[in-house]
């Protein structure tokens, strides 16, 4: 009895799909033209109570829903038929995978099965249409020779770099030294000579004079004494300033106490109200805040200054430690700003993929620059090169009983669906000679993708024939690859080539994430290097 054989991917997903089906799925054709219609029909059998919810969508897959179409109900003696159609189209010729889809049956899912379609493109009549010629490959030129110019971008990025540090040096502010007092009475002795350098009265900065001169007298006060005096008014400082005496037991007279109210009073005059004091009124008034600031100091014990001088001393240490976090994060804007820099220039000389895959890391570029190995594999053998060592894998629990139909069959393969790479090797020798349809082989392989968490499967294949004859078919197209764990999905590209022989099947698939022309490199090396022996 003559056998039809379907390949070891498509006995596998008949493995782990063989179930009663609850809902049957069906086509009107496999095979129409660009934009038309194709209707899928979805079937159950269910009791007059069941409730069943069939999927909606925009797209099933690379097909895009024209339609979904009412509910067709049949009466059969106590159960109900409920018929589910939908008109689906797609504008892109090539092969296309209807997915399995989810049909909710009293909260219960039940998957349909995935159907194969071609789209045939629109045929051109070349007698008509001038054809031209495929122009040849470009290469692209070896810039690595050119290392003087790389030499040149360091320079210029050196250069950037401590042009950018030099800018930052010459229009920082300048950050005045920070000068430490023991003691109140230093800084504001200190300051009052200072005020004196600056000349104010005599470039007629009256208001200005007075301004600081009060400042230092209140700023005095607040320290030595410990109230706050920048604050408040005159009238609030005067009545504080004779608590502070009564409660520190400082011994002032009061006519010390009245001099610092009649300059700060003079000071609110001309500050506020434009008054304009004559020379000697302003030459009395520093004498009465220099003697009222000496009198204060003398009057004050000596412990309360010798924890000031702690509290100076203190501050000081503060002081210090704030200049060295202002040096420290000086430098490391420099070094982040010249960083930077250098990865922009980088970008713009070589392009974003070059700094991903050079400076970044690349998880295929280990692979494409490794020691690659060139083996045989499996029976009938398929010598291949590949960036590591294929490993043999254990296939008779996954097949069960259904290698009866076989004498050999060998699978080798390094990495998983999941992974940034995954290259796979199989071989099956038959009992009997007959004559192996790859187009099976390719459906029962996109099964098995299924199976194993593939969705959306775009599908384009060719013919071939090796020069020794061999007849052979390629796959290729992009699918999304949902992660069991994680359910996230991931767009990936696929390549599988096959090659049937009388009384054999051999078999070599590559997947790899989408875009990555790194590993593109690498699937065109191991297709490009594939050598195919002859059943004898």
């Amino acid at each position: 009895m003559k056998i039809k054989l379907y390949i070891f991917f498509l006995l596998l997903s008949t493995f782990v799909f063989a179930q009663q089906k609850r809902v049957t799925t069906s086509v009107d054709s496999t095979r129409v033209k660009i934009g038309a219609q194709i209707n899928l029909t979805f079937k159950t059998t269910v009791d007059t109570l069941s409730k069943v919810a069939f999927p909606e969508g925009k797209l099933f897959g690379s097909l895009e829903v024209l339609e979904s179409y009412p509910t067709d109900t049949i009466k059969e003696n106590d159960k109900y038929q409920l018929i589910k159609k939908y008109g689906l189209t797609q504008f892109d010729s090539g092969k296309y995978t209807i997915p399995s889809l989810k049909v909710i049956i009293n909260s219960k899912s039940f998957a349909t099965d995935s159907v194969l379609v071609e789209i045939l493109p629109v045929v051109v009549d070349t007698l008509k249409q001038h054809m031209y010629d495929i122009k040849d490959i470009s290469t692209v030129p070896n810039d690595y020779s050119n290392w003087w110019i790389y030499l040149l971008i360091l320079i210029g990025i050196a250069g950037i770099g401590y042009l950018i540090y030099f800018l930052i040096k010459k229009y920082k502010k300048p950050v005045e030294e920070e000068i430490v007092y023991a003691t109140p009475i230093e800084k504001a002795t200190a300051h009052l000579k200072t005020l004196e350098k600056k000349s104010l009265v005599e470039r007629g900065e009256v208001k200005e004079y007075y301004s600081e001169l009060t400042d230092i007298a209140r700023t005095y006060i607040e320290e030595a004494i410990e109230i706050p005096a920048m604050e408040s008014t005159t009238d609030e400082l005067i009545s504080a300033f004779k608590i502070a005496i009564v409660k520190k037991k400082l011994s002032l007279t009061e006519e010390t106490i009245k001099n610092l109210e009649k300059v700060l009073k003079q000071a609110d005059l001309v500050k506020f109200a434009k008054s304009k004091p004559l020379e000697f009124e302003i030459a009395d008034d520093k004498i009465k805040i220099e003697k009222t600031i000496f009198k204060i100091h003398q009057s004050i014990p000596e412990e309360i200054e010798e924890e000031e001088l702690e509290d100076n001393e203190a501050n000081q240490a503060k002081i210090l430690k704030r200049k060295k976090a202002k040096k420290r994060t000086l430098i490391i804007v420099s070094v982040v700003a010249v960083l930077f820099v250098s990865l922009g220039i980088l970008v713009v000389v070589k392009g974003f993929d070059f700094l991903k895959d050079n400076i970044l890391g690349h998880p295929a570029k280990e692979l494409l620059e490794g020691e690659w190995v060139s083996s045989q594999y499996g029976n009938p053998a398929i010598k291949i090169e590949t960036p590591k060592v294929l490993q043999r894998m254990d296939v008779s629990k996954m097949m069960g009983g259904q290698q009866s139909e076989m004498t050999d069959m060998q699978l080798f393969g390094y990495g998983a669906m999941m992974d940034h790479f995954y290259i796979a090797v199989m071989t099956t020798k038959l009992k009997q000679d007959i004559k192996i349809e790859l187009a099976q082989a390719l459906e029962g392989s996109l099964k098995m993708m299924e199976a194993n968490g593939a969705q959306n499967i775009l599908v384009k294949q060719e013919s071939f024939s090796t020069k020794e004859g061999i007849e052979g078919l390629r796959g290729y197209g992009t699918m999304n690859i949902l992660d069991p764990i994680t359910k996230k999905s991931r767009k990936a590209y696929y390549e599988v080539m096959f090659f049937g022989q009388e009384g054999g099947l051999q078999q070599v698939i590559v997947l790899h994430e989408e875009g990555d022309e790194i590993a593109n490199e690498i699937t065109e090396r191991i297709m490009n290097s594939v050598e195919i022996a002859i059943i004898k």
